[in-house]
Order: structure tokens, then sequence, then C-alpha cells
């Protein structure tokens, strides 16, 4: 039943995703063109490495879309969140890294159009039984994980008045560990991703129902990209094709870890 529910919840998702998208007559031809596409490779279910390969929902959604834009798609790993400032900068075509479109952001890069709506969610403990809702976490002296320079810990902030009960790590896997080792009490994690995570810790963690927030994901580009356009088209195809339904499943729904 919860794999139907949140089948049930994607759909609607890329449905929201799909009206949303700005409309386009053609999504165009790149000629070729090798499109750099900077990703974290160690944020799964989106991006990671198994066996030397990158793997993830990132790499399957860029291959898509430049097998209709006629592109080639170079996955090049980069670092969180330098990635933001290094992509404004223009050190690379676009970054996939399931980044939360913000107004702060917009003022380093360019946003497509939203891909996927994710819910924020407390990761705990299996075994937790001090808190089980947002208010019993806040009330209680629980410390909390978080990545570095994300959303997440920005919404940590406010939740608890400051940064006093908060540590943040480089990437969402060593804040995983730091919760499993007591380290800390719970991590906020975008709920896509927290499903892969917790695939790869079936018995040590589990995610708590209550949302914390919910954010639109999207790609980030330099300020004057031209990619913008055709990929919001090809978005747009890849929501009313069922294309990115199709993504979410094998990615967030299907995928264990």
């Amino acid at each position: 039943m919860r794999k139907f529910m949140k089948i049930v919840v994607l759909a609607l998702a890329v449905m929201l995703v799909a009206a949303a998208c700005s409309s386009s007559d053609s999504a165009g031809d790149l000629d070729g063109r090798t499109i750099k596409v900077a990703v974290e490779n160690a944020y799964p279910p989106y991006n990671f490495i198994v066996d030397g390969e990158g793997q993830g929902w990132d790499y399957d959604a860029w291959n898509e879309i430049c097998k209709r834009l006629n592109c080639t798609a170079e996955f090049v790993e980069a670092g969180w969140p330098a990635v933001i400032v290094e992509t404004g900068q223009g050190q690379y075509d676009t970054a996939a890294d399931g980044i939360s479109i913000t107004e702060e952001r917009k003022e380093v890069v360019a946003f497509s159009d939203p891909y996927m709506v994710i819910e924020q969610k407390f990761m705990v403990r299996a075994d937790e039984s001090r808190f089980g809702s947002t208010d019993q976490f806040i009330e209680g002296d629980y410390r909390l994980g978080t990545q570095v320079g994300t959303s997440n810990y920005e919404l940590g902030v406010t939740l608890l008045g400051g940064e006093a009960r908060i540590d943040a790590y480089d990437q969402f896997g060593v804040a995983v560990q730091a919760l499993i080792a007591g380290d800390v009490d719970a991590v906020i994690i975008d709920d896509t991703a927290g499903q892969g995570y917790k695939g790869a810790n079936q018995d040590a963690v589990r995610l708590l129902p209550e949302s914390l927030q919910s954010d639109p994901l999207g790609f980030i580009y330099p300020q004057d990209s031209d990619l913008i356009e055709p990929v919001n088209a090809v978005l747009k195809e890849m929501a009313e094709d069922g294309t990115l339904d199709d993504l979410a499943i094998k990615w967030f729904v299907e995928y264990e870890g």
C-alpha cells in the first residue's frame, strides 16, 4: 500500500510539473553538442557510483534529454555546495543533484522549470521511540544532522531557531552514518533521497511520515545559458508522455539501494 501511495503522489507531482512547465513548439536540436552535467555522485538515488559507473535518476534523465535534443551528456563529479557557484560561473553547462529552487539561488544561477516536487522529512533510527513528531523533536534536547549548504540545513535552522543543535556534514551519506552511529538523533532529508539512503540501511533507519516542507526541484545553469528553453521543452514532453513517471517509479519506488 505504501508503494502504491508513493506512486500516486509522484504521479500527481509530475502532473503539477507538466502544468507548470513552459510551453514551446519544439525542443530543438543541439547538433551533437556535448553538455557538461555536474553531479555529486554521492546522492542516491539521484546520482551515485556502482562498480565505477554512474547511476541514478540524474543519469537517466539527462541521457534521455540528450537523446531527444541530439546532444551528449558528459557527467562530471562536483562537490556540494560549491557546484552552485561553479555552475553560475560557467564551469559546467548544468548541474543535477536534486537542487531545490530558491530565490537566493536564483541570484547565482538560472533554473529549469521544476521537474519534481519533493517533501522534506525527518530520518531517524529504526528503533527511535523518544519522539515521533516535529514538535516533540523541537521540544527535546535532540541533535539534528544535515548536509551543509542545503535547503534541509536552512529548514533545520528555522525549525530549531538557530544552529546550536545542528551538525552539518559535507555529504548526506556521512550525516546518515552519523545518525546510525548515534552522533545525531535525526537527519532532515528529501523523501526521495531518503528512500535511497534508507534502501542501503534498511534495518537501521526509517522516515517519519510528517512532511516538514515541500520543495520544487530544478536543474541549474549559468544565467545566460541557451539550454534553458530547449530543456524545458523536453521536460514538458517527458512529463506529458509518461517518461518522468517511469523514472520516478524506477528510482523512487522500485529502487532499494
